[in-house]
């Protein structure tokens, strides 16, 4: 039987990675609101100058590029450390629902991406929380599902605004439509905050009990001590 393959590092890249794009949410809300604070001044008829806006615009631009960037390694760093956490599972479970290419597979597949990723992550929690229990591991009391709905939810949501924001300023020409996308990025850099820390505290309480897996000895191992 193979042994569980190490997974501590990619918790805490994905962990650190994560607190970046809590960092870039704090300040892509910033730029935003400054960006509405001007849209504000020139719907109040205010005279605004050429230097600021061209400010405005270069901030919102860098601000979105980094973010972007910041937000799909540190996608790329969670997924890694997702699929391998469901993988090492399995070697210590005989059935789970989906095999472990779905841990990374199910992102990407519209509608399944909806729902498939928290089913996997609950039976990640469930199935070693039960396994741990029967063999008389002790767990953390803190280590429960209890977050996991918060998770998803936050991550819905705020998926949903994004999209949103990104349509939306593609059409917005009117200093009002402006305004509304501006806004609506605020709010979705609001709810990024605790989606964020929500998402590090699944990761830690996951990758603090995974070890413990390593402590269950395989049915065949133990026959033949």
């Amino acid at each position: 039987m193979e042994s569980l393959k190490p997974n501590g590092q990619r918790a805490k890249n994905a962990i650190i990675l994560i607190w970046l794009v809590l960092v870039f949410e704090i300040v892509s809300f910033i730029s935003a609101y400054f960006q509405y604070d001007l849209l504000r001044v020139s719907a109040m008829g205010g005279e605004i100058s050429l230097d600021t806006i061209t400010a405005n615009e270069t901030s919102e631009i860098v601000v979105g590029l980094l973010s972007a960037i910041t937000y799909i390694i540190s996608a790329v760093t969670f997924i890694q450390w997702f699929r391998r956490a469901y993988y090492n599972l399995h070697l210590k479970v005989n059935f789970l629902n989906y095999t472990e290419g779905w841990a990374a597979g199910c992102w990407f597949v519209p509608f399944i991406n909806l729902y498939r990723p928290y089913q996997i992550m609950k039976e990640l929690y469930e199935e070693t929380d039960e396994l741990l229990s029967k063999k008389g591991i002790s767990v953390n009391q803190t280590f429960s599902t209890t977050l996991l709905g918060w998770w998803w939810a936050f991550w819905i949501i705020n998926n949903f605004v994004g999209q949103f924001v990104f349509r939306y300023t593609l059409k917005a020409e009117s200093i009002d439509e402006l305004t509304t996308s501006t806004i609506a990025s605020m709010i979705g850099n609001l709810l990024g905050i605790p989606l964020a820390l929500i998402a590090i505290k699944v990761i830690k309480d996951y990758s603090t009990v995974e070890p413990l897996l390593s402590e269950i000895k395989d049915e065949e191992e133990t026959k033949t001590v």
